[in-house]
């Protein structure tokens, strides 16, 4: 792997100062910016102890970590960023803020440096669409923590040269992660495919059937690492709900990604999730949970009785339909391949099963039946069946 191109990294919160971690370790030098110098600082004595830690535990040599940490180079002023051959932004998720950087950084690079940006929600092609050169704009969406987890969703905007996203997956899979290629839509892969792990567990909980630790433990009795609500106070309820809004908003309302009122008032009242010490759990001081402390149904009214191996099947075969029928959709419009939407589902978001492939266990006719009782149940678009699971379905 030719090590020679300096990579820049834009932003040294947990997302930037973990992008910068995984390209040292990969050999290359890094420079890592912030328009706050404590911040720099910060993420580098983080990062410190991150390698130490890696040392104790006999994943790298004390020459090892030494030589990773000496790789990354503080900056605080975006001229330090010239010469460096990939500049990766990880900062606020604002369209604005975002074209205004890259359009000073066109000033300050090469012409062949390929300037790449972290979001996880915004258009790619929106982003370049201020540059004077926007063939040289990629997505590289990582995923948190940076360092763990492997996969990379690679993005051509509209205007990216077609060189440019076949380059950066070889190199993702130089820096030893596993990259996809897609489309740029909203929410890319994961979070597209994702939302209705959150949102239809959301409803599952406003409508009664189930109370927030019945519907996580019987997502996790499938295989899933932890439940839509304790994943959600994980990634923060402020993170997750602007997400959905986005993506809501940018496929023009759709209701299949409505948000819930029920999430906008945890972000509303602060319950942000573990950061804050509550979301829709209680957590102590590492970080666990407390004992019955998950928040009332917004009526306030109990969960609804009922034999409890019925009511968990139940909870599973209605999100795990919506997740089915969200990755058919995203294969029927093309936004990336039937391999790749499994993998990113897998990689990046630790699913047990690719979607698509968990499909097969019961047949596209079994999924179609159960969106289309859902459908009739609601009288909602919500629960339309993607076209293409229809076709698959019917043969």
């Amino acid at each position: 792997m030719d090590t020679s191109m300096k990579v820049a990294v834009i932003g040294a919160g947990t997302m930037g100062s973990g992008i910068a971690q995984v390209a040292a370790q990969a050999g290359h030098k890094v420079v890592l910016f912030d328009t706050r110098r404590e911040a720099v600082d910060k993420a580098l004595v983080g990062l410190r102890k991150t390698l130490d830690k890696l040392v104790e535990k006999g994943k790298l040599t004390a020459e090892q970590a030494e030589g990773i940490h000496s790789r990354i180079t503080p900056a605080s002023d975006l001229k330090d960023l010239a010469g460096s051959g990939l500049v990766i932004e990880a900062i606020i998720e604002d369209l604005g803020i975002k074209k205004k950087l890259f359009a000073e950084l066109e000033g300050i690079l090469a012409a062949d440096a390929v300037l790449a940006t972290n979001t996880s929600s915004l258009s790619v092609t929106a982003i370049a669409g201020g540059l004077m050169h926007p063939v040289r704009m990629v997505g590289l969406h990582f995923f948190n923590p940076a360092p763990l987890l492997p996969l990379v969703e690679v993005v051509p905007g509209l205007a990216t040269d077609e060189a440019i996203a076949p380059r950066m997956t070889a190199l993702m899979q130089a820096w030893g992660k596993t990259p996809v290629v897609c489309k740029d839509t909203p929410g890319f892969i994961v979070n597209r495919v994702a939302r209705p792990f959150y949102g239809e567990a959301i409803r599952i909980y406003e409508e009664g059937i189930a109370d927030m630790p019945t519907i996580d433990a019987a997502m996790k009795s499938v295989g899933f690492k932890m439940g839509p609500f304790e994943l959600m106070d994980l990634i923060g309820n402020d993170i997750n709900f602007t997400v959905t809004k986005t993506v809501w908003e940018a496929f023009f309302y759709d209701p299949r990604y409505k948000p819930s009122f029920t999430q906008q008032r945890q972000v509303e009242s602060g319950r942000l999730g573990r950061k804050s010490g509550r979301g829709y759990y209680q957590y102590d001081a590492s970080g666990a949970i407390l004992p019955q402390t998950s928040v009332r149904s917004l009526a306030g009214s109990p969960p609804s009785s009922g034999d409890p191996a019925e009511v968990s099947a139940q909870i599973v075969e209605r999100i795990l339909a919506m997740l089915i029928n969200e990755a058919y959709d995203a294969l029927f419009w093309q936004v990336a391949s039937a391999n790749d939407i499994d993998l990113a589902m897998t990689k990046g978001v630790n699913y047990p099963k690719g979607l698509l492939a968990w499909s097969e266990e019961k047949g596209a006719a079994h999924w179609l039946d159960v969106l289309e009782g859902l459908q009739a149940r609601y009288g909602e678009d919500r629960y339309r069946p993607s076209l293409l699971l229809r076709h698959r379905a019917n043969g």
